[in-house]
């Protein structure tokens, strides 16, 4: 048995072999459509069963395509439109990975936050930005 395994994974690698594979666009297409089709069956509207079955569709076609060239300059285009957000999403993960050793304020001067550890009591605070003071407890 485990002999077919290697056979059918090495006509896979073969199958592949040229072809552009997954990147981050197929990946947040899979997510995408994995939703819309979530919502098709909570809500029974066959439009997001519809737009589920296209996003999968395009997903296979950019990952089984041969130009490498165009699927890189999708790629590229999305990573840079979703650039903002996908950093706004890493700071706040890193701040609630933080949030029981520390505790975040904001610089009444210029608004930088600022990473203060928690127990210290009653201490000021120096912004690395502008350099102003400001008192809080911690």
């Amino acid at each position: 048995m485990n002999g077919f395994f290697d056979r059918m994974r090495e006509k896979l690698q073969q199958f592949m072999t040229g072809r552009y594979g997954t990147d981050e666009l197929s990946k947040a297409l899979l997510i995408v459509t994995f939703v819309l089709f979530i919502l098709s069956v909570l809500t029974g509207w066959s439009i997001f069963l519809i737009l589920a079955i296209a996003g999968l569709i395009f997903s296979y076609f950019r990952m089984f395509s041969r130009n490498y060239a165009a699927r890189s300059a999708e790629n590229r285009k999305y990573l840079d439109l979703s650039a903002n957000l996908r950093r706004k999403l890493r700071v706040q993960k890193k701040r609630f990975d933080g949030r029981k050793d520390y505790r975040f304020f904001k610089c009444p001067t210029c608004g930088q936050e600022v990473r203060v550890p928690k127990g210290k009591g009653h201490i000021r605070i120096t912004c690395p930005k502008c350099g102003s003071q400001f008192d809080r407890t911690v």
